[in-house]
């Protein structure tokens, strides 16, 4: 992982993406601390620097993944950037989004792209709290027959998400860490 391009991304998601204050997260929690991921994993340079810097973290774990993918509307555009990123290597990257219910009509699918029954899977968060997203993705992953090799966040909130999915037995790696944007003054 280039650390130029890290910085560049803990930068981006200091100024862009996090706020302070009093906040009640998804996850029910109080916090001082709020990161709107989206607001930086939606834009051209935000995607540009995740879509590497996630191929990257999936090589450094050895994670040799077929299809990446977590909860809409979070981990999509970090998935398609990592899908993007891998397009010109020797072995593409698929994505998909796992819906938060199944779809009430058509096919009434969970999962939406072109992910295969048998498919290794590196399962994306924007950002761990507690876990529990993540958790409902790897859920819908495996009952649709996905071999899940591991959790990749974009941002670790440090609050014990990633212990929660480890005591899982889910392996799990982030790009960035809260106090890694705390560190940076905005």
């Amino acid at each position: 992982m280039s650390q130029h391009d890290k910085r560049a991304l803990i930068s981006l998601l200091a100024a862009r993406s996090a706020r302070r204050g009093s906040f009640t997260l998804a996850s029910g929690r109080q916090s001082s601390l709020y990161i709107d991921a989206r607001l930086t994993t939606m834009s051209p340079d935000g995607l540009a620097l995740i879509g590497p810097l996630g191929l990257s973290a999936l090589r450094d774990e050895h994670w040799v993944v077929d299809a990446i993918g977590g909860l809409t509307l979070g981990a999509d555009p970090i998935a398609y950037a990592i899908s993007y990123a891998s397009s010109q290597t020797a072995s593409p990257i698929r994505a998909f989004t796992v819906r938060k219910e199944a779809k009430a009509h058509g096919t009434g699918k969970l999962i939406e792209g072109p992910f295969q029954d048998g498919d290794r899977v590196a399962i994306v968060e924007d950002v761990i709290t507690t876990g529990a997203s993540a958790l409902r993705a790897v859920d819908a992953v495996r009952a649709a027959g996905g071999d899940v090799l591991g959790v990749l966040a974009l941002v670790d909130r440090e609050e014990g998400g990633r212990e929660a999915l480890e005591a899982k037995g889910l392996p799990v790696t982030s790009l960035v860490t809260a106090s890694d944007i705390l560190a940076v003054s905005v």
